[in-house]
């Protein structure tokens, strides 16, 4: 009897559900539309189910890197803290501000939610374990995820207050800007594999794609921290300065399901960074043992997240200033100089090169390029603290 893989007991799975109501009678074109539905309703529940993990695993190495215990009351290891958060916010007053848009208000944290699980939709989680693998896979997630910077708008707005909407007019500003470079930057891998399709991408990589584009790789992760609005660029929330921005209206569950997005949002951008730079489901006896596809892809996925994870206890908040200098003035033309030194580099190396000898080509090319970045944003750097030393003189000087 052959082996069935997972992609085959999922498949299975699909169709006995498809035979159980038809078996009650229901029309094909009803059973379909159950069917869909039911795939969907577990792959959405998947992507809001991980933060429940994550926040707790979040909470205790960032205690480590503060030299505290983090949660440790609520379970062994204080693995039930999540549960108990849940159970506070659902018990919470939920409040609705006088003079907001109820219909509005009530609608942005849901979309935004909406917005980051829909890009679970085209992630492949093994070769053949994928919800709908469409030709145009990048495509549909940086439009997908994009989404959130309205629902974001939308809470702001609707809450008739003055913090939540200039937080929301800081989402406008860095989300919009930041997206520029995150989009180049997925056009790299795009343009090696040839495709948009993301299983396409995964199964180009024999070399991981980090390897022939690192910079690409720092160029997108960068614009996803920021994209997520997490520490250094938590500017969207910024306590000290507007409050807690956007949300600040928001309470109980309504608060939670924000949260809810922040972290499922965090969680997204790794596998998509896994699928397009790290291989994703690839890895050894993978052809053997389906499975471990899942496997590999999972702990990339997690990989990726503690590297966010990281950057966000370490680095303190960038100023707005700082914020959009880095954008517009470094992230975007690296990004566009990247793309187009990665397709000059790949047309002139021969068609007869091996992959490895290709990525090494291109990663040599990643190391220049790196190298002149540097010089010049050391340049930059010096003349901007110049430019501010003086501004401090001047000032110093007319008191």
């Amino acid at each position: 009897m052959p082996e069935m893989n997972i992609g085959d007991f999922l498949v299975y799975l699909y169709d006995l559900l498809g035979w159980l109501l038809g078996v009650i009678g229901l029309h094909s074109s009803a059973v379909s539309l159950l069917q869909k539905l039911v795939a969907g309703f577990v792959l959405a529940n998947f992507a809001m189910l991980t933060p429940i993990f994550t926040i707790w695993l979040e909470r205790k190495v960032a205690a480590r890197f503060q030299d505290r215990l983090g949660p440790n009351r609520v379970g062994p290891f204080g693995l039930f803290q999540s549960f108990a958060d849940i159970v506070k916010l659902v018990i919470k007053e939920d409040i609705t501000p006088v003079g907001a848009d109820k219909v509005i208000f009530n609608i942005g944290p849901v979309l935004a939610v909406m917005s980051v699980v829909g890009i679970w939709a085209v992630i492949p989680f093994a070769s053949t374990m994928v919800g709908t693998d469409i030709n145009v896979g990048i495509l549909y997630s940086v439009a997908v995820g994009a989404i959130g910077t309205l629902a974001i708008m939308m809470g702001g707005w609707a809450s008739n207050n003055k913090y939540a909407l200039l937080g929301a007019f800081r989402t406008v500003s860095q989300l919009v800007s930041y997206e520029v470079p995150m989009i180049v930057a997925l056009l790299v891998p795009t343009l090696l594999a040839g495709s948009m399709r993301m299983n396409d991408i995964v199964a180009e990589q024999q070399v991981w794609f980090i390897v022939a584009a690192p910079l690409a790789m720092l160029v997108f992760l960068i614009s996803s921290i920021a994209e997520v609005g997490r520490a250094p660029f938590d500017l969207l929330e910024a306590e000290s300065e507007i409050v807690a921005g956007f949300h600040v209206e928001y309470t109980g569950m309504k608060f939670g399901v924000w949260m809810l997005a922040e972290f499922v949002h965090a969680f997204t951008i790794s596998a998509l960074a896994a699928v397009v730079f790290l291989g994703g489901w690839r890895g050894p006896l993978v052809d053997q043992y389906p499975l471990l596809g899942v496997i590999y892809f999972l702990t990339k996925t997690y990989v990726v997240y503690m590297v966010l994870l990281w950057v966000r206890v370490t680095l303190p908040r960038v100023r707005i200033d700082h914020m959009n200098a880095l954008n517009w003035k470094f992230l975007v033309p690296l990004s566009l100089t990247v793309l187009v030194v990665t397709a000059l580099v790949g047309k002139a190396v021969p068609a007869d090169v091996s992959v490895g000898g290709r990525a090494v080509v291109l990663f040599l090319s990643n190391v220049a390029l790196a190298v002149v970045s540097i010089r010049l944003l050391t340049g930059f750097s010096r003349k901007l603290q110049a430019a501010e030393q003086a501004s401090i003189d001047t000032s110093g000087a007319g008191g």
